[in-house]
């Protein structure tokens, strides 16, 4: 297995070298709105420990990922009134991973509206930063 990147932009994300709109922090997670969502407040958690995904992590960094993840989820429930939960977590290229950082998708789904497509499209950044508010509020 390919050793962890300390250069991956989820990496300087959390060593502060890149903008995020964060939604989330404690000792072990960090939480912000994912940049491209596949819908209205799709976010990343992510362990603050170095982990290229769930093949590497340490089990407790994977419990505290796993827990920080029904919190978000809970708040999407309250801040967008969705009617259920995405969460998606892909491993490897051949799994769907670009970004070499463990992280879990959390995304608000409402009854009879698809997923967007992953187009690459960023989403503007004034909707990111009022969902991120709308999520912390929930929290």
């Amino acid at each position: 297995m390919t050793a962890y990147d300390t250069d991956n932009i989820f990496a300087k994300i959390l060593r502060g070298e890149m903008p995020c709109h964060k939604v989330y922090e404690d000792e072990h997670t960090f939480v912000f709105m994912d940049i491209m969502p596949r819908g209205d407040g799709h976010a990343l958690v992510i362990p603050k420990n170095p982990a290229r995904n769930i093949l590497d992590v340490d089990d407790q960094d994977l419990v505290h990922v796993m827990a920080t993840a029904r919190k978000i989820a809970q708040a999407q429930i309250k801040a967008f009134g969705a009617d259920g939960i995405t969460i998606n977590q892909f491993n490897e290229s051949a799994g769907g991973q670009v970004v070499f950082h463990l992280h879990v998708h959390v995304i608000p789904r409402f009854d009879g509206i698809a997923l967007k497509p992953h187009t690459g499209q960023m989403e503007d950044q004034d909707i990111l930063a009022a969902n991120a508010e709308k999520l912390r509020s929930a929290l």
